[in-house]
């Protein structure tokens, strides 16, 4: 058995490298959702989509243990809300209105946030060699959405959508911390799919306000598209991995691969959307990818 798990956690590491890789199709869809489907919709119709496949691949085990999913069902949908309405409609809400680098700068404080809950809430413990990476990663990441301008650091303007995404970087620790606080006997399948219908039961009202505005919705074609690539890509397969991850390791380990959120999505920008890569991407990349190793590969104990 020890073995046996020792072989999940080595998965569980080369799992985490794709995950923000697929949190980066989310940046495209971003990119592309305003004036084809507001930001309320998209959000509905992703994780509908993505919680009536999980429901259907996992519904041996929902009708087997309902009663304790309805036991439970203030958690999945205080779940829901953190990760699917915050975490989802309110980012494409915040796009609007605020710039790239400043999405990317609030957003990367969720690990941070996520490694301090989890020494003072969870009891885990991060050693000399873990904040070292910590600090490697955050300057990495600090270099990439600055464009290797420091300066600019202090010259940064804080509009309305800025509020938006601090309000989703707050939310996504919180969403990482409670699925560690509160331990589910569900599989990891059948836990995202009630928290997907959580996040439904919570969007679904700003949803329909939206349809009777008729200026924010354009419905056709190229929204079906958002909606499925939203619903497969960062959804399903990045929400599932991240969920599996965290099961086998500790919440501040898994929390440093978003780190790497801004250069996956640099790598996105450029090969889907035609932006250009810069030095700062490659520099970034070099302090990045060093502190993703040594937290990920640094034990941990707990107090």
């Amino acid at each position: 058995m020890p073995e046996q798990a020792a072989r999940h956690q080595r998965l569980a590491l080369i799992a985490l490298w794709f995950v923000p890789a697929l949190w980066a199709v989310n940046y495209v869809v971003a990119r592309k959702a305003p004036g084809v489907i507001g930001p309320h919709l998209l959000a509905l119709g992703r994780w509908a989509l993505a919680a009536l496949v999980l429901c259907i691949l996992a519904r041996k085990e929902i009708w087997a243990k309902r009663k304790n999913i309805l036991a439970n069902s203030t958690q999945f949908l205080i779940l829901g809300a953190c990760g699917m309405l915050v975490c989802g409609a309110w980012v494409y809400q915040g796009a609007r209105t605020t710039s790239a680098m400043n999405i990317a700068l609030i957003y990367a404080s969720s690990p941070v946030l996520i490694a301090v809950g989890s020494v003072l809430w969870l009891g885990e413990r991060m050693n000399k060699v873990q904040i070292a990476g910590v600090v490697l990663a955050i300057a990495g990441v600090l270099h990439v959405v600055l464009k290797g301008q420091w300066t600019a650091l202090a010259g940064i303007q804080f509009v309305a959508g800025d509020l938006w995404i601090v309000a989703a970087a707050i939310a996504w620790a919180a969403y990482a911390l409670l699925q560690k606080w509160w331990p589910s006997d569900l599989s990891v399948t059948a836990r995202l799919a009630m928290i997907c219908l959580g996040g439904c039961v919570t969007i679904a009202p700003f949803a329909y306000w939206e349809l009777l505005q008729p200026n924010l919705t354009v419905w056709g074609q190229p929204a079906f598209t958002l909606i499925v690539v939203a619903a497969v890509f960062p959804s399903l397969g990045a929400y599932w991995l991240y969920g599996w991850a965290q099961n086998m390791l500790s919440a501040n380990k898994v929390a440093i691969i978003l780190y790497l959120g801004p250069l996956y999505g640099a790598l996105a920008s450029w090969s889907v959307l035609g932006e250009q890569l810069g030095w700062h991407h490659l520099w970034g990349a070099l302090l990045i990818l060093p502190g993703v190793f040594l937290v990920t590969n640094s034990s941990y104990t707990r107090k």
